[in-house]
């Protein structure tokens, strides 16, 4: 159901007057068809009514509907229907006036293969679709890379991609420093090995005090048979495991929790999400929801916990710092999502109430560095405003630089910048053809072409300034692109090196200006534009590595005379890629099959006198 007016006066009285008393969702645009705001309601016609009645609607209510030029609803069955629907639509929308969770990446997991002799171990992330056991999820890359190093220590089971596995002649480096028993070249059998696996398996399940209590009676079992060595290597994985699991395990927890707790301060929140699957503590993560407005810590928890588990594993309890309002809807919508019960706890006790007030004080933590940076950020916007002379503080900036070799494989980054600091999402890289190797000019010309076509065409949006890494001919192909495109709103920045290219000595070039423009020496603005050109910098080649490495690592190795192609590939695997091979001795590269010592020499002398090293 939808009712806009011509005039964008909205008429509400009409609007409500037709409004069905049933659950659903409803959906406020403003007079360009913005969708500002999204709502559920148990019952349609009271909720949408009380924002237009002045008694009840709040200051923040009455601000927001005034903006409202439309009202769309879908009504569906139940509350906990337009719960999860309301939900959906934030996270497409992202509407000025809810609370949003920011997009995270899916999560990611500890795999172990189990359709092949000698499992492996790794890191996952994205569809399950592999054969295997899955555990976690853990709250970051860093964190299941730790568990994996960890666990290598304990029980040395494979990590190497199956190619590896399945290529190598001897054993690799992890086998030499004592985390990979090597059954790439039958150092270890099947059933040994299958050992390890299963360990592996209990201390990921969360079974380490049974673990230990096996370990134990096989250490005593090998000491009485006087294999002591056999007895000392169960001592020493005995004793890891219980360092470890002092310093993970949650004493008295041996479920799934998650908790969760909220600090909130001047327009911003700080959510904390700690993760305990298997009684095992995982790690924790901070997010910051996107809000306009001032909210309290439970309504933010409120708004967070649907849109955050829409996607993901739902454990059987969480742990929230604050009361919720409506803690039994949110119980039942998860328990649907789940496939099984969810409790919601606020008030524990003992441990649990420990790992609660740990929560609290890392969300307030990392909320007040974060308070801290953005006002820091936003008085370099001010002092950036200053030092150009523009009309407002700008809001959006984005800086533009080109990375070459020798003129070839070139590319041109665009970072972006707002009062929050980079917005990475809106990073793009530009591969650019077509033109004379060494041709900057030429390369920010077709860079700024693209870029700002494709704002054109309503991709992204304008910035207030524009950034050039560069002097006057960059700053004035720059102006020529956007003067072809017809944009003429962008102010442009040549920012270019000092004479002696340290930072705080750049020079400011403007389009209009013969001279360079003089700024205040120390003014925090600066402070800015050095950290997005140097970002500009750093993606720029990032950008241009992974552009030239293929090239370049084949053209290195195919300069060296009697250095077949099959050869090539046995050196990168045995070195484990072109680093490996700079940095071998002589002697180290003729203990390859087939190097003798006179190719070894030439390999060693390619390198070591080569322009690119």
């Amino acid at each position: 159901m939808t009712l806009a007016s011509q005039d964008n006066s909205f008429d509400s009285k009409g609007f409500l007057k037709t409004l069905t008393k049933r659950p659903g969702i409803y959906k406020m645009l403003d007079d360009r068809g913005e969708t500002i705001y999204i709502g559920k309601a148990k019952n349609l016609k009271n909720r949408v009514s009380s924002y237009f009645n002045n008694q009840t609607a709040s200051p923040k209510q009455q601000t927001m509907v005034a903006k409202v030029a439309n009202i769309e609803v879908t009504v569906t069955h139940t509350e906990g229907e337009a719960l999860l629907l309301e939900c959906q639509l934030i996270k497409r929308y992202k509407p000025r006036y809810n609370i949003c969770l920011r997009d995270d990446k899916s999560f990611p997991y500890i795999f172990l293969s189990s359709n092949q002799d000698f499992p492996q171990l790794t890191f996952h992330r994205g569809a399950k679709n592999k054969r295997g056991q899955y555990f976690g999820p853990y709250p970051s890359a860093g964190a299941v890379r730790e568990s994996l190093k960890l666990l290598q220590k304990i029980f040395p089971v494979r990590q190497c991609d199956d190619t590896v596995f399945s290529n190598r002649t001897r054993p690799c480096l992890q086998y030499q420093i004592g985390r990979c028993s090597a059954p790439c070249v039958g150092l270890i059998d099947k059933p040994d090995y299958a050992q390890d696996v299963a360990s592996t398996v209990m201390f990921l399940e969360g079974k380490g005090s049974l673990l230990i209590e096996q370990l134990i009676a096989k250490m005593e079992q090998a000491a009485s048979e006087l294999n002591y060595e056999q007895a000392a290597g169960y001592r020493d994985q005995i004793a890891k495991l219980r360092t470890v699991l002092e310093k993970n395990f949650v004493y008295g927890e041996r479920g799934d929790v998650d908790i969760i707790a909220c600090a909130t301060k001047a327009n911003i929140a700080c959510i904390q999400v700690f993760f305990i699957r298997n009684g095992q503590h995982l790690g924790n993560k901070a997010f910051f929801p996107k809000m306009t407005e001032e909210y309290d810590p439970g309504a933010v928890i409120q708004a967070f916990i649907p849109q955050y588990y829409l996607d993901k594993p739902v454990p059987y309890e969480l742990i929230v710092s604050h009361e919720l309002e409506e803690s039994t809807l949110l119980t039942e919508v998860l328990a649907r999502l789940a496939k099984h019960s969810v409790a919601i706890s606020c008030k524990v006790r003992g441990e649990r109430s420990k790992w609660l007030q740990m929560a609290l004080t890392n969300a307030e933590n990392s909320l007040l560095s974060k308070l801290a940076d953005k006002q820091g950020i936003y008085a370099r916007f001010l002092s950036l405003q200053e030092e150009l002379g523009c009309k407002e503080p700008p809001k959006r900036l984005e800086c533009f630089d080109i990375s070459h070799t020798q003129g070839n494989q070139t590319v041109a980054s665009c970072v972006v910048f707002d009062r929050d600091g980079p917005v990475k999402s809106a990073y793009r890289r530009f591969n650019i053809e077509g033109i004379t190797g060494g041709d900057d000019y030429a390369a920010i010309y077709q860079a700024v072409s693209r870029r700002f076509k494709r704002l054109k065409q309503g991709e992204h949006e304008a910035p207030d300034i524009l950034f050039i890494d560069g002097g006057k001919g960059q700053v004035s192909v720059a102006q020529k692109a956007l003067a072809e495109l017809e944009i003429n709103d962008v102010m442009i920045v040549g920012v270019s090196k000092g004479p002696d290219r340290k930072p705080g000595m750049e020079k400011l070039i403007l389009v209009e200006q013969e001279q360079p423009i003089a700024v205040t020496p120390g003014a925090s603005g600066l402070l800015l534009i050095q950290h997005i050109r140097d970002e500009a910098h750093r993606f720029a080649i990032t950008g241009h590595r992974q552009r030239r490495g293929k090239v370049a690592k084949q053209s290195v190795l195919e300069e060296i005379a009697g250095l077949g192609a099959k050869r090539r590939q046995v050196l990168l695997k045995q070195f484990g890629g072109l680093q490996g091979i700079g940095q071998a001795g002589v002697d180290a590269l003729c203990s390859v099959d087939g190097i003798s010592r006179q190719l070894a020499q030439r390999i060693y002398d390619n390198f070591h006198h080569h322009d690119d090293h």
